[in-house]
């Protein structure tokens, strides 16, 4: 039990990895932190019961079914330990009184360099590599790749996380273009980058990466028109939000040959694949099963923020949030949604 001196989070979606950081991270003493293996949804909003705030992850459903049971509950915050928010009603929580804070920068660099890992692996074929040579098969065919250096790279999205993409893209020796809907062309000046639309930076890069947050403008912004536009033979990336890129449309172009790789470390249908062990069952999503059998498609499954880094990051910000919740101090600046 919670005593008064102790406050109870109820903290939802969690893995072990999640334990081990937020619990360093609050302490012995200072939250009761009640871990569930769950996803926090209007059927399980009741485990909240007797806890202060919520703590959630990315997949959990925070909308208004769910709100309203907490309030019920008289739950008065919800701590997000991601970036992302768009499986939160803003405007429900404002109207139950309920807060929301996120972790808007944990460590751009885990991204970043997960993003620099997929198109390395991908284009250079070495997870085929690795499995051939462990079945003792060292032929080289069908393993042929190409120089990144004098190639373009075209970013969607230059917040922390795409400026740092195309700094490193700059140092394999590429050319860099960008598309933003708030560029920063100082920054852009100083690094040797190229703002212009994505109509143009589709028809000129040999890699596009997107590093955008999801909302109406963004949503499926990766469609038939976008991939018909694509220089042939292209690879896509993604470690940002899943339905940035429309998957039918992506089959397509794959099918088709007109892209040319891969890599995905979000899916717009994650929920309830991505973050568990399905390997004693049959994939249920039919799109995702077919994505997996291409021989140039590489995906992850959620894992480009997963350094020790952005873990502690991730914790350190949640619980110091939480912390002044408790104690009624604002919350730490550019937290609050």
């Amino acid at each position: 039990m919670s005593s008064s001196a102790t406050p109870l989070i109820a903290v939802y979606d969690t893995k072990p990895y999640d334990r081990e950081y937020l619990g360093a991270a609050a302490g012995v003493e200072a939250l009761d932190l009640r871990f569930h293996e769950f996803r926090l949804e209007p059927e399980t909003a009741f485990s909240a019961e007797g806890a202060r705030a919520v703590c959630v992850f990315v997949n959990d459903k925070i909308q208004r079914p769910t709100l309203a049971n907490l309030a019920h509950l008289g739950v008065r915050m919800v701590a997000l330990r991601c970036a992302g928010f768009n499986n939160v009603d803003l405007k429900a929580a404002k109207h139950f009184g309920i807060a929301i804070t996120r972790v808007p920068n944990y460590s751009p660099h885990a991204v970043a360099e997960h993003t620099i890992a997929l198109i390395l692996t991908l284009n250079r074929k070495i997870h085929r590599a690795f499995n051939r040579v462990r079945e003792l098969n060292f032929s080289l065919s069908g393993l042929v790749g190409f120089d990144l250096h004098g190639k373009t790279a075209g970013i969607i999205g230059t917040g922390k996380i795409g400026r740092i993409v195309c700094e490193i893209l700059k140092g394999f020796g590429m050319r860099v273009i960008a598309a933003d809907l708030f560029p920063n062309p100082e920054w852009a000046a100083r690094k040797g980058v190229e703002y212009m639309d994505t109509v143009a930076l589709a028809r000129q890069s040999d890699i596009v990466s997107l590093h955008t947050p999801l909302t109406s403008q963004t949503d499926h912004i990766v469609g038939s028109d976008f991939i018909a536009l694509m220089k042939p033979g292209a690879m896509l990336v993604n470690v940002s939000r899943g339905r940035l890129i429309h998957t039918t449309a992506l089959i397509e172009g794959l099918k088709s040959g007109h892209i040319g790789g891969v890599a995905l470390d979000v899916y717009e249908e994650e929920e309830g694949v991505f973050f568990e062990d399905l390997s004693g069952e049959v994939l249920q999503d039919d799109e995702l099963a077919r994505l997996l059998v291409f021989p140039n498609v590489l995906v992850t499954a959620h894992q480009a923020f997963l350094t020790r880094e952005a873990l502690h990051e991730i914790s350190r910000v949640t619980v110091e949030n939480l912390l002044r919740f408790v104690q009624g101090q604002p919350f730490l600046e550019g937290t609050a949604l």
